[in-house]
């Protein structure tokens, strides 16, 4: 017997959030961004719906072997690179583009004997302060890749810290042509947010990622409004029902107390199936296509709803947690996250059905 919770994962959903983004992308070509085995969607489940992408890219060598291995030619973007001299002997093998952003990775190429050049990226620091040579360096990084033997190509990036937010991509996409300008390489800079809201960003590759999975990378826009549509939707069932009197209270710590009578659904899902722990009372689902609210603290398996104004619903009705008719940008601001991590938390105990 299992139990009735299941991530269901939209093949066209996706398909046609990969067309949003082609279409926002011009002339440029565009990386399906990958990683974190495809923001919880799975690696392997979602690349075919990806294909007509110009290639993927990910985090981890073993993913992208995984790629390999099962077929895929397209190029692959590793965007944190390579980690050390045997990496880099996969990155070789497996035909991989590395991201370059600290200078022991330039040594590591200038002494490499490799049995084909590779082509890189070369990362710039524009404020996000995470990866990427300090503009003072980038000069220096980019003539010795030039004169390297390993290195077949190059293109320029850098990251925006906030094309989601106020203030926007100007400063950083300024200090990035400063020091990129001198250079004539292909240049690669924008991620969804800066793909949708910036067109002048696309320039050579773009970067899309949460928006091919039909969420939203602004607080204060729907997906829907910028014509995505979810890929994934986490559903379960009413497993029982609770009749509670005033004054009863729900769940552990008892956060939540009936203020009168009431009707409520345990629900087959938990924050070990990765429903948000701290998702407050009031979080919205949908029963049978209505809504309401949960109550009462999420547990590890469980968790609570009003069914005070559906007296029809009972054992067996559907849920919906998250995806078709209720957004994960929705349900994640109520637990005080966002999309990304709620997707990407999904439990590899849920089952996965592909539609």
């Amino acid at each position: 017997m299992t139990r009735p919770i299941r991530a269901f994962i939209s093949r066209p959903a996706l398909e046609h959030n990969l067309g949003v983004a082609r279409r926002h992308a011009g002339d440029a070509r565009v990386w399906a961004v990958v990683k974190a085995n495809a923001y919880g969607h799975g690696l392997l489940r979602v690349a075919p719906a990806f294909g007509p992408a110009d290639g993927f890219a990910l985090l981890d060598l073993e993913d992208a072997a995984r790629l390999r291995d099962t077929g895929h030619e397209k190029p692959i973007l590793l965007l944190e690179g390579f980690f050390g001299y045997d990496d880099l002997l996969l990155v070789a093998h497996y035909r991989l583009t590395p991201a370059i952003h600290s200078l022991w990775q330039v040594e590591l190429l200038e002494a490499a004997d490799l049995p084909m050049a590779i082509p890189v990226f070369v990362k710039l620091n524009t404020g996000m302060n995470r990866l990427g040579f300090p503009p003072e360096q980038f000069a220096q990084a980019i003539g010795r890749l030039k004169r390297c033997r390993a290195v077949s190509g190059i293109t320029l990036m850098t990251h925006f810290a906030d094309a989601d937010g106020k203030r926007g991509v100007a400063g950083q996409l300024a200090l990035f042509r400063g020091a990129a300008g001198g250079f004539n390489f292909p240049v690669s800079v924008a991620n969804s947010a800066a793909l949708l809201r910036y067109p002048e960003t696309a320039c050579d590759w773009v970067r899309p990622g949460i928006m091919l999975y039909g969420c939203s990378p602004f607080p204060d826009v729907t997906a829907e409004t910028l014509g995505l549509k979810p890929a994934m939707t986490l559903g379960s069932e009413i497993i029982a029902v609770q009749d509670l009197h005033t004054g009863d209270e729900v769940g552990y710590g008892g956060t939540f107390r009936a203020g009168q009578p009431m009707r409520i659904g345990v629900v087959a899902c938990g924050y070990a199936d990765g429903y948000p722990r701290h998702a407050p009372s009031g979080t919205p689902v949908l029963v049978a296509g209505k809504r309401t609210a949960t109550v009462g603290r999420v547990s590890m398996d469980l968790l609570t709803i009003d069914l005070s104004a559906h007296g029809d619903f009972g054992v067996g009705t559907p849920v919906t947690l998250w995806g078709n008719g209720l957004a994960a940008d929705e349900v994640s601001r109520h637990a005080g996250t966002v999309s990304y991590e709620m997707l990407c938390a999904l439990a590899q105990r849920v089952p996965v059905v592909e539609t």
